[in-house]
């Protein structure tokens, strides 16, 4: 009997210096579809995937740009997705966190080979010659992945703090399992950096991160709108769980509601990973998560999910440890 599981894509970030050299190392696999993202590419003046990928040492400032990163992670997370055994595994759904919507359209069927290159290249480099705003990461919860109620309203009173009082323009931007992601102008970004209580390594920017999923994209969302037909996009085979927690399923889908969605309130908008990861495990009922590469970088963020959820009796990060390799899949 074939096990049930939803997959989940990965979003910006997850293509790292551990992750380099993966396209090589399995392009044997895959090689029409690596010559031909190489193809076009070159048709578009940018720097081949197999080029970046093969780089001796990993460049943040050339490998995290958005016009590359986008078809970096893409590239990887397809080489996982075609490597998954159908005949072992039926894929009951899938979502995706932030950039990871686009590779969950790709994979699902809503986008065909032309269309999947075209949406993912166009909004990666949309911000290629300046970025708007920025990103940081902030936990929600302790040390045992318990909600920490008092650390995520210190968070949310100083975003309405920041807008209220004129410091800057900050927002909600990720519900990310235990991390709450936000998204702002640089005067709110930096001063969160500064006056956020300090918990290990956070508060932490993102590198090359713009402010996603909030209303400082209302301009990119018109140029997607421009730039992108709707004719690039189809029903699904396969359903989908966007970031609202909404499912979109293969013979009830709304095209023209599902391209709207996809270029106006998933970019302008929070992205709740948290709610389609949650939708995702109770009205699919799978056996297992399948995260696609690059990376694991998800890994404990979906962790965070299953113990808010008591999902397969994980309780807390230790029991989520100690179950991982039976309910969570990495390549």
């Amino acid at each position: 009997m074939k096990k049930r599981i939803v997959v989940v894509c990965p979003g910006r970030g997850s293509y790292t210096a551990e992750t380099l050299g993966y396209l090589h190392k399995h392009h044997s696999q895959q090689v029409e579809f690596l010559n031909d993202l190489d193809r076009r590419r070159k048709e578009i003046n940018e720097p081949t995937i197999s080029e970046l990928d093969q780089k001796e040492k990993f460049l943040p400032s050339l490998h995290t740009r958005g016009e590359h990163a986008s078809t970096l992670i893409y590239a990887a997370s397809y080489f996982d997705f075609m490597a998954i055994d159908r005949d072992k595994y039926d894929i009951v759904a899938i979502c995706g966190n932030s950039m990871g919507w686009y590779l969950a359209l790709a994979f699902s069927g809503a986008f065909n080979w032309d269309g999947a290159f075209h949406v993912i290249q166009t909004m990666g480099s949309m911000m290629k010659n300046e970025i708007i705003g920025g990103q940081l990461i902030y936990p929600i919860v302790d040390d045992n992945w318990q909600p920490d109620r008092i650390r995520e309203r210190v968070v949310l009173e100083q975003i309405e703090k920041i807008n209220r009082e004129h410091i800057g323009k900050c927002y909600v931007s990720i519900w990310l399992g235990g991390y709450l992601v936000v998204g702002g102008d640089k005067e709110g970004i930096n001063y969160l950096l500064k006056n956020l209580p300090k918990s290990g390594d956070y508060p932490f920017q993102l590198i090359n991160h713009a402010a996603f999923h909030t209303p400082l994209l209302y301009d990119t969302s018109r140029r997607a709108l421009e730039t992108i037909s709707s004719q690039y996009f189809s029903k699904p085979n396969i359903p989908l769980v966007d970031g609202r927690g909404a499912i979109w399923q293969p013979y009830s889908t709304n095209i023209q509601a599902l391209y709207e969605y996809t270029f106006e309130h998933q970019i302008y908008a929070p992205y709740d990973f948290t709610a389609s990861v949650t939708v995702a495990i109770k009205e699919f009922m799978p056996d297992n998560i399948w995260l696609l590469g690059p990376g694991a970088s998800l890994g404990g963020a979906l962790g965070q999910i299953f113990v808010k959820n008591k999902w397969q009796g994980v309780l807390n990060k230790a029991i989520f440890k100690n179950k991982a390799n039976d309910i969570l899949t990495t390549k």
